[in-house]
């Protein structure tokens, strides 16, 4: 530019250019100088102005000057302020001024020049005035700027009314009393439309050219109603801690509204506003449903995702109008240009995809077109969404098109397919062959590292689990895989899978001489995971197995012997040797463990033991649940089918709505598999676990079972037996022995002015003459303050081995005694009065009894037991097949096989299998095959099960619902 170019007497420091930083010490004695002549330059003064914020900002402004040089150079450029008729120097002045002031001292002194302008001044340098301010204001003086703020506010300017807002967010940590004095102005910003300003500066330019600037200049601004959105933020903070009044701001036309920002910032409080009390969704729902025909995409995939949101979470209930709309709109934007918009409404899809799969298949076609987008994240989310909304009738061909794709996307897209691929092998057991020519295609393909590797066989292990059909044609085709596999740990964890599970397949030796090939040709770990697997042939294939072959195991034994003597590593001869020595000795717990310890309970129980250094007594396991395989299996099923969907799927327009009674039918189930269909089946074991250390920790039973009470079979719960808001809220746990029942009631005190004493729950059953359980024993809670939680128990003693549905009555007596607020505690010599409460009622069903167990082939297995009963309900109740579906798994406690616990399509049939054992006596199992029919008069239903233990079988089946 001319203005670099030209050099005389008054130019500074040459030295510097354009492209360096200019030198500290120059810029300071030069700004001394220049600032304080007379009459000025405004055009020098401009360029020192520039090379000064050059070194503020990019050294640090911090560093860059000490105090009192920065209290100079301050007080140097508020000499230029007497420069009344140059705007474009006064907006440099201001920039300076606002760097320097944080480190300057007395910077007060300019405050009376600044509200001059800010009164006066035009409105192209008002707005730097008001932001500069901001930074030279502090506790004591922002009162005075009262005026000044709300003068500006209310300016028909829309740069001066953003501004004087902004800054009123920077004053709000020192002065909110000042800025909630203007805070009705800032309000009626949000629906006052600011006026676009046509700035013409001939003042400035007629003084610029008097000093050899450039002529004059229009400056034309763009509105875009920015005015609005800052005001809006303004008023959310002086109103956010009030609800009524957030609610009255919300409440205004919607409509009126013109910047988009705004708009999605009305919506984000709209949807804070539902998050803390779901109540008002319906309040809402109207402004919701327009504000999906609006022409900004913000607007609407803001709607979407609040809508998407409270689904999901299961917050508000949604009807279909306002859920159809949502998918109109992301449909839509599944198909414009802009790839943020189409990644945006892809994942919402793909969220919404978990809780309604089958509402969400209207959209497929556009998905489908999105699968070879050239944005890698839009093209995995759309794979990962249909494979949510697929059906076993469009699996095979989805499957083909997505094999073409994964050649091209990197680990990470992959591994995500292949979770998604787990997760149709579970929901669609008969689908398997498709899915398990995808999975080994994929472990044989060259591409792909060690992850991705991994996550492949971690889908391969839950198939042949939980898919027992696609088992041998899984271990084939992983014994072709092994025979080139380059990752030691893939195949190390291949060979366990094949150990496993191969000796019960129907040809085992296939498996044994790919395993030993192994031997020969891998490296020590792999050679050690083989001497492992091939021992696992002996020690399972040679016990009660019907294809037990003495020949196998004999040239296996002779294998491992040639090991032990001629391997060249000491681990894999060791492993031989341990290995031949539990064959010989018929240890073969040592090799493949008939029962797993629950690991989260063992980690518990192990670090509590180091933790309190308990080393004078080896650690007991005796406390610690032990599984045996087809248990495990079922807790580990159960698990995923929680991971797949732990949500309602397909009806959500009961979503939120929080009875304040619960039926008796929901609350009698407190098993496993039977607390809060919100909470997953892993939540609620942790839950089970904490309140059972609670039963250890409170003496009523010994950690290692040596009491009368023997070792713990069961725990269910916990169930809710009053509201939340009730003075007392209490919930319990049935916890099931041999020969005693215990009742643990977690109580909280909810009041807040009064303490509880002598607490205990009188506890009766209901059905005295058929009852068979006889009253033991309860304990007392000394003292419960409020805010406080404690547990007390009732012990009852079965007086015979067989099942029965008992009802317990309970009402909770204790002394109340008022707490004294200096102290905190009771007053003294104060006795109380006896008080009682009655709470709902406790329900212990057959459920309470029964364990989930996995089984591979139901109708074989049910085939095997040896008592039949049949029940026949109509349910007139209006609820759908889904909810009729989870009411009677969570009755059960079973396990549902073959992913018949979801109602994937808006079928008026299903059928449902559910499995389990009893936990008194393992041999005893019980399944259930239950035919449903929804018609206009309700769901018919039929239940047919079968057990070996008959009573157990018709009270299950005729206490279904």
């Amino acid at each position: 530019m001319s203005a670099y170019k030209k050099k005389n007497e008054n130019d500074i420091s040459s030295s510097s250019s354009g492209s360096e930083v200019p030198d500290k010490m120059s810029i300071y004695q030069d700004c001394l100088k220049t600032f304080n002549e007379s009459p000025i330059s405004p055009k020098k003064c401009r360029l020192l102005l520039a090379k000064l914020l050059n070194i503020l900002t990019l050294e640090g402004y911090k560093k860059s000057f000490t105090t009192s040089e920065a209290t100079t150079l301050f007080f140097s450029v508020s000499k230029l302020f007497q420069h009344q008729n140059n705007d474009s120097l006064r907006q440099m002045v201001y920039l300076v001024i606002k760097e320097l002031s944080s480190i300057s001292e007395d910077t007060l002194m300019v405050t009376s020049s600044i509200m001059k302008d800010i009164q006066s001044g035009d409105n192209l340098i008002k707005p730097n005035a008001v932001r500069t301010l901001t930074r030279v204001l502090d506790e004591t003086t922002a009162f005075s700027a009262e005026r000044l703020f709300k003068n500006c506010i209310v300016s028909p300017d829309s740069s001066v009314c953003s501004a004087s807002l902004v800054s009123s967010y920077h004053v709000l940590p020192i002065a909110e009393t000042t800025v909630k004095r203007y805070g009705t102005e800032a309000m009626q910003a949000i629906f006052t439309p600011k006026k676009v300003s046509t700035y013409n500066n001939n003042s400035s330019s007629s003084s610029s050219n008097n000093n050899g600037d450039e002529g004059g200049s229009k400056f034309y601004p763009q509105s875009s109603y920015m005015s609005e959105y800052h005001a809006f933020g303004l008023t959310y903070k002086l109103k956010n801690n009030d609800k009524i009044a957030l609610m009255k701001l919300i409440q205004n036309d919607f409509n009126s509204l013109k910047n988009q920002f705004l708009k999605v910032e009305w919506i984000k409080v709209v949807g804070e506003l539902i998050y803390k009390d779901s109540s008002l969704f319906s309040n809402f729902e109207q402004l919701l449903y327009n504000g999906l025909y609006q022409s900004y995409e913000a607007v609407k995939l803001e709607i979407a995702k609040l809508i998407t949101t409270l689904i999901v979470d299961n917050i508000a209930p949604v009807n279909d109008q306002l859920f159809g709309s949502v998918l109109e709109v992301l449909k839509q934007f599944l198909v414009v240009p802009r790839t943020s918009t189409r990644f945006a409404s892809v994942r919402l899809l793909n969220k919404l995809a978990m809780v309604a799969p089958t509402k969400i298949s209207v959209c497929n076609p556009e998905l489908e077109s999105l699968i070879n987008d050239k944005n890698r994240n839009i093209s995995t989310f759309a794979i990962t969404t249909l494979l949510k909304t697929g059906n076993s009738s469009n699996i095979a061909s989805l499957i083909s098109t997505i094999n073409k794709f994964t050649h091209d996307v990197s680990d990470d897209f992959k591994i995500i397919i292949v979770d998604a691929i787990r997760t149709l092998s579970i929901k669609f057991p008969n689908e398997w062959n498709v899915i398990l020519q995808f999975l080994i295609d994929s472990l044989k393909n060259s591409d792909g590292g060690i992850k991705f590797k991994n996550s492949v066989v971690d889908c391969l292990i839950d198939l042949v689990q939980f898919v027992p059909s696609s088992k041998e044609s899984a271990l084939e085709n992983l014994c072709d895989f092994i025979e080139d596999c380059e990752y030691s740990e893939v195949l190390v964890r291949v060979l366990h899978i094949l150990g496993d599970y191969g000796p019960t397949a129907s040809k085992p030796s296939l498996y044994v001489r790919h395993i030993y090939n192994r031997v020969t040709l891998e490296n020590s770990i792999i050679r050690s995971a083989a001497v492992v697997a091939l021992s696992k042939f002996v020690i399972i294939n040679g016990g009660n197995n019907a294809s037990a072959d003495p020949t196998l195991a004999k040239n296996i034994i002779s294998l491992l012997e040639n090991i032990k003597e001629n391997d060249v590593d000491d681990e894999v001869r060791d492993r031989s040797a341990v290995a031949l020595e539990c064959i010989k000795e018929n240890h073969p717990d040592l090799i493949k463990s008939s029962k797993t310890f629950d690991l989260s309970v063992l980690e518990s129980k192990l670090t509590q033991y180091v933790t309190n250094h308990e080393f004078d007594s080896p650690f007991d396991t005796s406390s610690v649940p032990q599984y045996s395989e087809d248990e495990r299996r079922a807790l580990e099923l159960k698990r995923k089918q929680d991971e797949i969907n732990d949500k309602n799927s397909g009806d959500f327009s009961s979503a939120g709505k929080k009875s304040k009674k619960t039926d008796a039918s929901t609350k009698n189930n407190g098993s496993l598999g039977a607390s809060s269909s919100n909470t997953t089946f892993e939540q609620r074991a942790k839950i089970i676990h904490e309140y059972t250390e609670k039963l250890y920790e409170a003496s009523i039973i010994p950690s290692d079972g040596s009491s009368k009470f023997g070792k713990l079979l069961n725990s269910c719960g916990p169930v809710p037996l009053t509201e939340p808001e009730s003075e007392f809220v209490i919930s319990a746990i049935k916890h099931i022995f041999q020969n005693y029942i215990v009742l643990q009631y977690n109580i909280e005190n909810t009041l807040t002015d009064s303490a509880v004493e002598n607490v205990q729950v009188e506890v009766n059953t209901n059905t005295n003459k058929t009852s068979n359980l006889v009253f033991d024993s309860s304990t007392i809670i000394d003292q419960l303050m409020p805010g406080a939680n404690e547990q007390c128990y009732a012990i009852f003693e079965k007086t015979s081995e067989s099942i029965k549905e008992e009802e317990f009555s309970n009402i909770l007596t204790f002394v109340t005694k008022e707490i004294d607020p200096a102290t905190q505690q009771p007053f003294a010599g104060d006795e109380g009065f006896d008080d009682e409460y009655e709470f709902d009622p406790l329900l212990l069903t057959c459920g309470d009894y029964l364990q989930p167990l996995f089984t591979a082939d139901f109708r074989q297995d049910l085939s095997k037991l040896s008592f039949g009963d049949s029940c026949v309900y109509n349910i007139k109740e209006n609820i759908t097949l889904q909810q009729a579906v989870d009411k009677i798994v969570l009755n059960t406690n079973c396990l549902p096989l073959e992913n018949t616990q979801f109602i994937m399509d808006e079928s008026e049939k299903h059928i449902l299998k559910l499995f389990g054992k009893s936990c008194l006596n393992d041999d005893i199992k019980i399944g259930i095959l239950i035919k449903m029919i929804k018609s206009s008069k309700g769901i018919a239903l039929k239940a047919e099960a079968r057990s070996n233990d008959q009573e157990l079988c018709s009270d299950l089946v005729n206490s279904l619902i």
